[in-house]
């Protein structure tokens, strides 16, 4: 009777254990109307940022004659990659990993996913929203390499680059860093995408522009200063789905995000709009724009991980070094990246994913723990996810344009580029002061 007692006791507590772990996966996979309505709302916060807001802020700062080819770039990117990406570049970026590289196919057109499906990374939302919340990152990322390509290369290839590029840099990284790849498995910190975006873009557009090779007009004379301002403010206030949204979750993480984004963008307008003062004795427009850009660029990454603090601190660097990178080592090597995407993204993204290693601070977020908190591997597993991104994006990035180049040509003839590309492309111009 005592040993039946005891297999009765034990069954039950087996039993009660088993029904207590069924009841909380239950509830981790719960689909929340909260969290699912932010998430809801921060998708649409990252759309905002590619168009409108980058197709501004690039287009008001191209020449008038290319203004509207500069927007044109950014929209056919983001249509582009929002077909491909339902096709195929969510199930090969979040599909389960195969050997650390690429995800499984399983998931190609969206197959086997439905209203009530849900992911690891975010169990309280719908799968189809953290689909096109990653949609929205994928399509920005690719419209940011058009700035250093702009005022110079054909339309057709652009197209072609986009579809190549998202396809055999944007999806590799971004698995490798996010979807349980080798670098996730490293222990690499990247919360909102300062390697998989930044980094990223910004390697590609500096191998583009030594490919295309410079403009016959290589100044920059924004044409529309006030259209710059508005796609600034409406990255700004875009970049709050970019980082809060990448908690995946109405939580306080996505409440530290959102607050580190605004104070370091804050501090990036202000430190590189002194450090303009002080060195030219004007503080214009166009650099308290490019210092808010550099410090929402540089927090991207340790957004939900550091302290504010830390936010501060990389705001203030974010407004100097990008500074320096765009007035004089631009010049020093006389490469002719337009917009300065490899000068803000890149140089700003690296720093970003450096500093997130120096400033993760585990009582923001128990999953990063950096220098500072006595974890000085950190340090090490964020500069060997920094030069795998570069050395990767790089040499694909010049692959993808050689075969571009050999497809369709990659510069527009000589007299499209003096006459400009609104008219000899599309056959349209920004302004008709005759109308």
């Amino acid at each position: 009777m005592k040993r039946l007692g005891v297999g009765i006791l034990g069954s039950l507590l087996f039993l009660e254990n088993t029904l207590a772990q069924d009841i909380a996966k239950a509830e981790t996979t719960m689909i929340n109307s909260g969290d699912t309505a932010w998430m809801i709302m921060a998708t649409a916060l990252v759309m905002l940022m590619t168009v409108p807001g980058l197709a501004l802020f690039y287009g008001g700062l191209a020449k008038r004659k290319d203004a509207l080819n500069t927007i044109a770039m950014s929209f056919a990117s983001f249509a582009l990659v929002s077909i491909l990406w339902i096709l195929y570049g969510y199930a090969f970026t979040f599909g389960e990993d195969i050997s650390g590289v690429i995800g499984n196919p399983t998931k190609l057109f969206l197959s086997g996913i439905d209203v009530k499906s849900v992911v690891d990374a975010a169990r309280t939302i719908p799968e189809y929203v953290f689909v096109v919340y990653q949609l929205t990152f994928a399509a920005i990322t690719v419209a940011l390499v058009s700035g250093a390509f702009i005022e110079r290369i054909k339309f057709s290839a652009w197209v072609l680059f986009t579809m190549l590029w998202m396809t055999f840099v944007y999806i590799p990284v971004a698995h490798w860093v996010w979807g349980g790849g080798f670098l996730a498995k490293l222990g690499a910190l990247d919360f909102a995408g300062g390697t998989v975006v930044h980094i990223n873009a910004g390697i590609a557009a500096l191998v583009g522009v030594l490919l295309l090779g410079k403009r016959k007009d290589i100044s920059l004379i924004p044409h529309n200063l006030t259209m710059v301002a508005m796609g600034t403010g409406l990255l700004w206030f875009g970049w709050f789905g970019f980082n809060a949204g990448s908690a995946l979750s109405a939580n306080g993480i996505a409440g530290a995000a959102f607050i580190n984004t605004n104070t370091a963008s804050a501090m990036g307008a202000i430190s590189w709009m002194m450090a303009e003062w002080i060195i030219t004795k004007r503080p214009t427009l166009l650099g308290l724009c490019s210092g808010a850009v550099a410090g929402l660029v540089t927090i991207t990454p340790a957004a939900g991980f550091v302290n504010i603090s830390g936010a501060i601190i990389m705001g203030i660097l974010a407004g100097v070094i990008p500074y320096v990178a765009v007035t004089k080592i631009k010049p020093l090597f006389g490469y002719d990246d337009t917009l300065d995407v490899f000068g803000i993204h890149g140089v700003a993204g690296i720093l970003g994913a450096l500093l997130t290693g120096i400033f993760a601070d585990p009582s923001v977020n128990e999953a990063g723990k950096g220098l500072f908190y006595g974890n000085p591997g950190q340090v090490l597993s964020q500069l060997i996810a920094t030069v795998v991104t570069i050395l990767y994006s790089g040499g694909a990035t010049t692959l993808i344009l050689v075969v571009v180049r050999s497809a369709v040509g990659l510069r527009s003839r000589v007299d499209d580029e003096i006459i400009g590309l609104d008219e000899s492309i599309h056959g349209e111009r920004a302004y008709n002061l005759h109308a």
